[in-house]
């Protein structure tokens, strides 16, 4: 298991590019449970994957989850942090994390 620490500075922002998969809550809770239900299920990911121009040629390794993945959330001073913790490597969370909240997000540190 990895555990990811991460931010997100402006939470107005962290909005993937298509509305449609992208983070809709408030506050850091609701974006840390949305992040661990994105890795602990495919959900996600195929949705994405129906959207795209060739769905049966997307790589299907896209598609891993962990379903004991965890993730918190806190406010911090001037952000919102959120610690995953999961067995995923990180172009699977890093690809799932594009897709809910864009390029608004930052690696701190990982464990």
């Amino acid at each position: 298991m990895t555990t990811y620490y991460l931010s997100v500075k402006d939470m107005s922002k962290a909005k993937g590019p298509d509305p449609e998969l992208s983070f809709e809550g408030i506050g850091p809770e609701k974006l840390a449970s949305d992040i661990a239900d994105a890795m602990r299920s495919d959900n996600l990911f195929q949705r994405w994957r129906a959207k795209q121009p060739e769905p049966d040629e997307v790589d299907p390794g896209l598609g891993v989850t962990d379903a004991s993945a965890s993730a918190t959330g806190e406010l911090s001073n001037d952000r919102t942090d959120v610690k995953l913790t999961t067995s995923l490597p990180m172009r699977i969370v890093k690809h799932r994390l594009n897709l809910l909240i864009g390029s608004s997000w930052e690696l701190r540190d990982t464990r």
